[in-house]
């Protein structure tokens, strides 16, 4: 079976990655086993929630019935993600995951996809992102893995490489800012390259054909002292190239990517909520109802989508939830302004009923009653029925 590494900045059950996992997927045999290793995770008390999402996602959305399993022989794809990097070291050398790991890469067969903590661990140190952003440990790297050696790369791989959470502090690089790698640089082995991975995006190692490419939003930085160089996405290169970039030698010739892979990349949620924001309100200052009715249905598909989405840290699901609720509360103020009445009340009204409906049905009670009361606000009753909702103006 061919052999592909994978190593992804973060969205690793987004939509954003759904394309890299089905082009790795479809390179396995029939029936081959699929684990999701679990331990970045484990001692969170949502671990159960975590996979069964992940799980989900990769079967819907890839394909793939994936198992949880603590070891990965015989595994002909091998995931983990999101976590700790340190806590996933620990247990991973201890009980020798981190060796079957590297068994994989050196005799480059079946696909191995790494994100975020877990693809912290890929390179000879890995950022303890958790130690030193949330408890306040000193700058330091903890032994890694190394995956990349067997590869001829001597680096060290930093997931979230253009993260802008922080807003008014520096959270690039993991959440590291540029004062805090510029020291831990300068503790690195010479001759050791940090190779960035920005969110969204992923690098792809073919370890048969030695052919490399970078998919998804972002790009992969190649950075050593004093340099840098960055292979945007689309960027197709090969090992030998990406390791003289690595040992600060003349950068590789890149191909850009054919016309049919040229597509537009998923946006993030983040955007999404941004477009939602600015269409409800282009509706609204254009006094087309339906059309603001139509967003807030657009962003409830998307919440769909990316429920699947095993990142936390940015809380993305839970702010695209804030902006339907506040959205269905105005569509509520909206309906009972003065000249609506006059609107065909039933195009407006059956799409909101239509977004009630799937709501009860996932079990979203409490936003689907907040959207009955906007529409009572509004002047619309609706009357739960044996033959479904019906509803009607009230005087």
């Amino acid at each position: 079976m061919p052999g592909l590494l994978v190593l992804m900045g973060s969205g690793e059950t987004s939509p954003t990655m759904v394309e890299v996992h089905r082009a790795a997927a479809r390179t396995l045999r029939a029936g081959a086993r699929a684990v999701l290793l679990d331990t970045p995770y484990a001692f969170q008390e949502n671990a159960a929630d975590i996979s069964a999402r992940a799980r989900r996602y990769f079967a819907r959305s890839v394909g793939l019935d994936v198992e949880v399993a603590a070891g990965i022989t015989g595994a002909g794809w091998v995931f983990s993600g999101p976590g700790s990097p340190t806590y996933a070291l620990d247990r991973w050398a201890g009980s020798g995951v981190a060796g079957d790991l590297r068994a994989r890469v050196r005799s480059r067969q079946g696909v191995t996809v790494l994100a975020s903590a877990a693809a912290c661990t890929a390179g000879l140190a890995t950022v303890p992102v958790y130690e030193i952003y949330k408890v306040g440990a000193d700058p330091h790297w903890r032994e890694g893995i190394d995956l990349l050696e067997p590869l001829g790369l001597r680096a060290v791989l930093i997931p979230h490489f253009d993260n802008a959470e922080g807003g008014t502090h520096d959270t690039r690089y993991c959440y590291l800012g540029e004062r805090r790698l510029s020291r831990m640089e300068r503790e690195l082995p010479p001759g050791t390259a940090v190779l960035g991975l920005d969110e969204h995006t992923a690098l792809v190692i073919d370890l048969e054909s030695e052919a490399v490419h970078v998919a998804g939003r972002g790009g992969l930085t190649v950075r050593r002292p004093g340099s840098q160089a960055v292979l945007p996405a689309g960027a197709r290169t090969d090992l030998a190239g990406l390791r003289r970039l690595a040992e600060g030698a003349a950068g590789p010739a890149t191909v850009p990517p054919p016309p049919a892979e040229r597509a537009a990349p998923e946006v993030t949620l983040e955007e999404t909520i941004q477009r939602c924001e600015e269409r409800f309100r282009a509706a609204v200052g254009g006094s087309d109802m339906v059309g603001a009715a139509q967003t807030v249905l657009d962003l409830e598909a998307e919440l769909v989508k990316w429920a699947a989405d095993t990142e936390e840290d940015a809380g993305g699901v839970e702010q695209a939830r804030e902006l339907m609720r506040l959205l269905i509360a105005r569509l509520g103020e909206l309906a009972s302004a003065a000249g609506l009445r006059s609107l065909a009340l039933g195009s407006l009204v059956d799409p909101l009923l239509a977004l009630r409906g799937r709501l009860r049905e996932e079990g979203r009670y409490d936003v689907a009653d907040l959207l009955r009361a906007a529409m009572l606000t509004g002047g619309i009753t609706v009357d739960d029925t044996p033959d479904g909702p019906r509803w009607t103006p009230t005087s």
